[in-house]
């Protein structure tokens, strides 16, 4: 017969109870059943030793030793315990409770808590059964780095490829359908030789897009000999659609010139004639539906300034509006280089009018702020040209100011442009709009380069 335990208070309603009662006298809980509260032995030494041999490690009485028969050896008159299947694989036995007797856990245990076999303690976290478990799918594995990712299929033959993977195919938008990667767009950097003459635009540094033009083109005089031809435009930012202005002077003005000249115009008439032509061409961008829809309340009408140059035999020709410009540069750079137009713009007034000079004049903050350009908007169209007769070979650069703001004076033009511009006018172009990116290339930059005299019809550049 077990000890009854020694209570102070019912376990159940806590009223107060005397020794030798078996049952409380307010709810009448059966005493007995309480159970006998267990030596106080720790599971684990914390010391680090082990428990004794026939100590058990949670305070109970340790099982008798099995006998030859594989039974116990019990007490005279105790009957033998029930039979129970032993446990798949006993756990380490849990610290003692003060609610009840502990026992060896098995893995049926319903806490789920894992019991560290290298110590016997146990950790109570949260069950978690296999249905609860992440599916396969949902398991992101890091790439094998011994692995080589597979390359992309090959875009047919003549499917416009990526600049960045040289194998994705360009999407309508203009990204890259492998990598993603954006392409430039046509304009961002335009390149072309014309034989004796070339031109290079470039969107530069700062601008988002390009909103330059040129044209370039070579023709035949009535008299068979050769006329070489260059137009550069500007677009105004401040105005609607600038890059479909320049686009549209250069392309008239050109067509106009490479009509006109074959039919024996003289060539500065025919530059006049031509900047009349871009001067049209802008002014019925006007009218267009796609003007309307982009252009704001205090938007101005599409505009852009001109520069163009023809040069033949004998003669040099320009033509101008605005502030982009033109030079002359000797291949003998012992002989001085000189700049053939003059701007439309605060600065060339004020130095014209003789209220600043030039160095005063181009520092202002308004020196750049064009009087002249093609456009509905402008004030009064005022075709500039002039001819020259220059007495020695060299080359013609004809240049936004995208160029000339970091080659402003004619001397430094010349200093930057290769000695060979004369029989290389791509690489002489190349090398002009370099020096503006590596100046900053604050705005787009578009140069021409033509040599002088015009050499016979065939002979491109080397």
């Amino acid at each position: 017969m077990s000890q009854m335990p020694q209570l102070s208070a019912c376990p159940s309603c806590e009223w107060p109870l005397e020794s030798g009662d078996r049952f409380c006298g307010a709810c009448g809980y059966d005493l007995s059943a309480v159970p006998v509260r267990p030596d106080d032995n720790p599971t684990i030494a914390m010391n680090g030793s082990s428990a004794p041999s026939g100590v058990p490690g949670t305070g109970w009485p340790a099982a008798p030793a099995p006998d030859a028969a594989g039974g116990h050896d019990l007490p005279p008159g105790t009957p033998p315990p029930p039979q129970s299947p032993p446990p798949a694989t006993p756990m380490p036995p849990t610290a003692s409770a003060p609610d009840g007797p502990p026992g060896p856990r098995t893995p049926a245990d319903p806490t789920g808590s894992p019991v560290s076999p290298a110590t016997g303690v146990r950790f109570d976290r949260p069950p978690r059964p296999d249905e609860h478990a992440l599916p396969d799918e949902f398991t992101l594995q890091a790439p094998d780095p011994r692995v080589a990712p597979a390359a992309p299929p090959t875009p047919p033959e003549g499917t416009k490829v990526c600049v960045a993977c040289r194998a994705g195919r360009v999407d309508h938008d203009g990204y890259c359908e492998n990598c993603g990667h954006a392409q430039p767009r046509e304009r961002d950097h335009m390149e072309q030789d014309a034989g004796p003459v070339a031109a290079v635009s470039d969107r530069g540094l700062r601008h988002h897009r390009n909103e330059d033009a040129f044209a370039v083109g070579s023709t035949t005089l009535p008299d068979g000999r050769p006329a070489v031809l260059a137009i550069v435009c500007d677009g105004v930012s401040s105005a609607t659609r600038p890059d479909d202005a320049s686009m549209a002077a250069s392309r008239a003005a050109s067509e106009s010139l490479l009509a006109a000249l074959p039919r024996g115009a003289h060539p500065q008439q025919a530059m006049h004639d031509a900047i009349i032509a871009a001067s049209n061409a802008v002014n019925a961008l006007a009218g267009e539906p796609a003007t309307v829809r982009e252009q704001g309340p205090h938007q101005n009408a599409p505009a852009c300034t001109f520069v163009g140059a023809v040069v033949t035999a004998g003669l040099l020709v320009v033509g101008w509006v605005g502030d982009s410009r033109a030079y002359w540069v000797p291949v003998d750079r012992s002989t001085p280089p000189a700049r053939l137009t003059e701007d439309d713009s605060w600065a060339a007034q004020m130095v014209a009018a003789g209220l600043m000079n030039e160095a005063e004049a181009y520092a202002d903050e308004r020196a750049h702020a064009i009087t002249g350009w093609l456009g509905a908007d402008a004030y009064e169209l005022e075709p500039h040209t002039a001819s020259f007769k220059p007495d020695r070979p060299g080359v013609v650069v004809v240049c936004t100011d995208g160029l000339w703001n970091y080659a402003e004076a004619a001397e430094d033009m010349a200093d930057v442009m290769p000695l060979d511009a004369a029989v290389r006018p791509l690489h002489g172009a190349q090398v002009l709009v370099g020096h503006a990116l590596d100046g900053g290339g604050h705005d787009n930059v578009t140069v021409a380069v033509l040599p002088f005299p015009a050499p016979p019809m065939g002979a491109g550049s080397a």
